[in-house]
């Protein structure tokens, strides 16, 4: 009798029992819907993160390197041809030159003699003659030269997970997004959870790093102003029951199974785990469900219980293939001996006190 009486009392456990998990469902008049997982439901389910940029972003066409922008810095020598008395140097002076010349935010540049003169949008050849055309009446047959050194007006923001956050300038070099990556000293987290997102005016797009490399349609050319994130895929799912450990576990792939989320978190635990019970529990959008329930009646989303039992030929594949998303609760409910188990040892430990106090009375 006080065997029965223990039994049934409230011993520690690591969670609901199979059978309490069954009595939830909505057959049982419960609130969320309890479905054996196998080839259909997991077709059904496998939703992953869709991401990528838009046509604006990829058709945007790589930038000329050597178009002049309002923020650059332009180094330009006057070469003229005279010998006693130059326009621009001094006495005996042929060569003048004008290191650093920065554009203006309405797109002009100052030179002395030849006044104001549109630099943005040209390309330094074509400055060079519009240079060249304002001193000609001036000074007899002058030689310009121009070079564009990258300035403010053509740089991006590159900041998040990368080894060397900062503004660069694009450049020759750095004027699609891999090769800018690459110029702050690439991600600084592990490739398979990385994000990369570019923002540009009031569109934003994203994508996998992985992917990034993978498709070459998703190394966009950049534009000046482009702030570019580098970040850890923030997905995570919770492990509890007869676990390895119970835990927040985030998500170190783009995808997961069921399988994986089980061995990243220690697998099952050998002393307890019940193994036909592998339960994973999430809100399911409407349309999912009533894909996998076979209706279309739902509406909102859904409390859904998803039961693998890996002691059945095709458990284990199953589970390979089911996939856990963002939010899962991951359970592993424990063997039902082992309420008997804990029972036992706590009659065991019960008697053994009994007969302890029963000594010191006696003595």
């Amino acid at each position: 009798m006080g065997f029965v009486s223990l039994a049934g009392c409230g011993l520690p456990r690591s969670g609901p029992t199979k059978s309490e998990i069954f009595a939830g469902s909505v057959l049982q008049e419960g609130d969320a819907f309890v479905v054996s997982v196998n080839s259909r439901v997991t077709r059904a389910t496998a939703v992953t993160p869709a991401f990528g940029f838009s046509s604006g972003f990829r058709n945007a066409g790589v930038m000329g390197s050597d178009t002049i922008a309002a923020g650059d810095r332009l180094s330009i020598t006057v070469f003229e041809n005279v010998k006693d008395d130059p326009l621009l140097g001094n006495t005996g002076q042929r060569v003048t030159p004008l290191e650093e010349v920065q554009v203006d935010g309405q797109g002009f540049i100052f030179i002395p003699y030849a006044g104001r003169i549109k630099a943005a949008g040209q390309t330094p050849e074509g400055l060079r003659d519009a240079i060249t055309r304002k001193l000609d009446t001036q000074t007899p047959d002058p030689q310009v030269t121009v070079t564009r050194l990258a300035g403010d007006g053509s740089t991006v923001s590159v900041s998040g997970s990368v080894a060397a956050q900062g503004v660069y300038p694009i450049e020759r070099p750095t004027r699609t997004l891999t090769a800018m990556i690459a110029k702050a000293g690439g991600v600084a987290i592990e490739p398979e959870a990385a994000l990369v997102r570019v923002t540009r005016g009031n569109s934003s797009g994203q994508v996998w790093l992985t992917d990034l490399y993978a498709n070459p349609k998703n190394d966009i050319p950049l534009r000046p102003g482009d702030q570019i994130v580098v970040e850890r895929d923030t997905r995570a799912f919770t492990a509890l029951g007869a676990t390895g450990s119970q835990t927040r576990v985030p998500f170190e792939t783009q995808t997961l199974s069921a399988v994986e989320a089980i061995a990243s978190v220690g697998g099952l635990n050998t002393n307890w785990a019940d193994p036909t019970g592998v339960f994973v529990l999430r809100n399911e959008p409407a349309e999912i469900a009533n894909e996998v329930l076979g209706r279309s009646d739902l509406r909102g989303d859904q409390r859904m219980i998803y039961v693998l039992d890996l002691t059945q030929p095709t458990g284990m594949f199953e589970a390979r293939d089911f996939l856990v998303r963002d939010g899962d609760t991951l359970l592993v409910t424990e063997a039902p001996y082992t309420q008997w188990t804990k029972a036992l040892a706590a009659i065991n430990g019960t008697a053994s006190g009994a007969a302890a106090i029963d000594t010191l009375a006696g003595g």
